[in-house]
């Protein structure tokens, strides 16, 4: 899946540190702009650090509820991946982003990173 990201570059690498977090497929219940659209709010506390915004915690449940089967949430995580393809990312972005979900309340059964296959993504 080809995604053009009309956002930023930085947008686009902080946003890799919800690879796993939230999975996309071509006919997914999410596409990648509405990804995209979810975790934008997400930017300046994966950039950042500090507090995690109502608004950022708002799209990451949201999203988290969107994506709601397996291969929906695997569809996510390829999305997102192919959204950062080749561009460096920042240790402090990852480990702000893998934070966020427990920040917002919601469990993850896997740990959130740049190198988590997709595929086994549940």
């Amino acid at each position: 899946m080809a995604f053009t990201c009309t956002i930023p570059k930085l947008i686009c690498i902080a946003l890799i540190g919800l690879v796993v977090a939230f999975p996309g497929r071509v006919e997914s219940a999410v596409s990648c702009s509405q990804v995209v659209n979810y975790l934008t709010p997400c930017v300046n506390y994966v950039i950042n650090g500090g507090t995690v915004s109502r608004q950022c915690c708002g799209g990451v449940r949201s999203l988290y509820t969107a994506a709601g089967t397996t291969k929906d949430r695997q569809d996510v995580c390829n999305c997102i991946k192919s959204v950062v393809n080749g561009v460096p990312v920042s240790p402090t972005y990852i480990n702000n982003a893998a934070s966020l979900p427990s920040k917002c309340g919601v469990r993850l059964p896997f740990k959130i990173s740049p190198s988590t296959d997709c595929k086994s993504v549940k």
